[in-house]
């Protein structure tokens, strides 16, 4: 069988255009309401997308600097990604559900059975996305004055999945009997009491939520520094990584695969997504044009402030002089990428601020379908990439573009399939069931 692509598709908010709010065919309350989840969900599924993403903070993280940003932003009105995920399982049927949870500001048990009950609630369609979190916005929220630093972060993580993982694994898939001639409902032999002990976490389980059809939740992972490839190494299923060329894709690749093979896993059994956010046209005119019209509508303070967000202040430097190193970067995989973009291209801190505004550090591709499938053919068939989260500017409008003009000629190709392989995620993704569950 043909290698196929795989898609996620991306919600947030209106959009990744952070002015997507004020486009003329925009409803700028759109994002507080599920309604438009549940039109961008249908439209996701009837375009054959294999999941939908939802990517989270814990508060509000933009920062008014400068003074004026937070007033310019629609992202500050948010929904909690598993309620909404949950209630956009009644309304689909076939797409995946994949959610960020924080390892910084959860507990393991919480997560497992959040994730847990979402799986089964969505007859095995749940992922999480694990992350550390970035923000002291996040940390003001839990009792702390400071963010916990990078490297306990992640030591942290890695027990923390762990922790979940070995959650999920405490039942047997036969564990519940339900005779009742014997009376008997549950094989407790089936059950496995976890007891945990480790530095940050002490959990004994078992979970009190039985395994889904996928066996449990997928396993996402989005992060490209050194310590966010060892998570996904040990742990991810599918990765969500934001190159912006084809040489960051393949050093990207590389590095992963070659960490998975150092814990003895298949290199070629994770799926790399990379985020892209098209701007499609008829013909290249109109695609710019479509882009520039979009940028017309961010403010200064708010373009800069997508900037400060991920290379730090950057007040002390000219506008339209070059990037420079990032002076506080909250993001180290994003900050870097994003250094690396700008100086190969020779852009200066306002057209940084521009293109990022543009996708939220996503890929942005202008062009007509030929040249957009032309690219990510290229990318595909290289082997470092195994599909793309589509990041759209503008939600749903985006959508029906990119089902209405890319999908068709990716399928003409034979690059991506017609309906889905079966009804979980692992399934459409053509991933294995899990080792698990206890006993084996």
């Amino acid at each position: 069988m043909n290698r196929m692509m795989s898609f996620g598709l991306s919600m947030r908010y209106l959009g990744y255009h952070a002015a997507s709010w004020r486009h003329p065919d925009a409803n700028p309350r759109g994002g507080m309401q599920f309604a438009h989840f549940a039109e961008v969900a249908r439209k996701a599924e009837a375009a054959g997308f294999d999941m939908l993403f939802l990517a989270d903070g814990i508060g509000i993280r933009t920062v008014d600097s400068p003074v004026g940003a937070l007033a310019q932003t629609a992202q500050t009105a948010d929904l909690e990604p598993l309620t909404l995920l949950s209630a956009l399982s009644a309304v689909t049927t076939n797409i995946g559900l994949v959610a960020t949870a924080s390892t910084t500001y959860n507990e393991p048990f919480h997560v497992a059975r959040k994730y847990a009950s979402l799986d089964r609630i969505s007859g095995g369609r749940a992922g999480w996305n694990i992350v550390t979190s970035w923000s002291e916005a996040e940390a003001w929220n839990f009792g702390r004055d400071t963010h916990l630093g990078y490297a306990e972060r992640y030591e942290r993580a890695y027990e923390f999945a762990d922790v979940v993982e070995g959650l999920w694994h405490s039942w047997g898939t036969d564990a519940i009997v339900a005779d009742k001639k014997t009376g008997i409902f549950l094989d407790t032999s089936r059950l496995r009491v976890l007891n945990h002990k480790g530095p940050h976490f002490r959990v004994r389980g078992p979970l009190d939520v039985p395994p889904s059809p996928q066996g449990h939740p997928v396993m996402v992972q989005a992060g490209a520094s050194d310590a966010g490839i060892e998570l996904a190494a040990r742990k991810a299923e599918v990765v969500y990584a934001l190159p912006h060329d084809l040489q960051m894709a393949e050093s990207y690749s590389r590095r992963l695969r070659g960490a998975l093979e150092q814990h003895g896993r298949d290199p070629r059994g994770i799926r790399i997504l990379a985020g892209i956010t098209p701007y499609i046209g008829a013909t290249m005119a109109e695609a710019q044009e479509k882009y520039d019209a979009m940028n017309a509508l961010i403010l200064p303070e708010l373009g800069l402030s997508y900037l400060y967000a991920q290379l730090g202040d950057l007040s002390a430097f000219p506008l339209d002089g070059p990037v420079p190193d990032p002076v506080d970067p909250r993001v180290r995989s994003i900050a870097q990428g994003l250094i690396t973009m700008a100086r190969s291209r020779n852009m200066t801190i306002r057209q940084l601020y521009n293109f990022i505004a543009a996708g939220f550090g996503s890929r942005v591709v202008i062009g007509t379908p030929e040249s957009i499938v032309d690219e990510m053919q290229e990318w595909f068939e290289t082997g470092f990439v195994d599909g793309f989260n589509l990041c759209p500017a503008l939600l749903p409008m985006d959508i029906d573009s990119f089902s209405n003009h890319i999908l068709p000629e990716l399928r003409r190709r034979g690059l991506a399939r017609t309906g889905y392989a079966g009804s979980t995620l692992r399934a459409n993704l053509g991933l294995p069931m899990p080792g698990c569950c206890y006993p084996a």
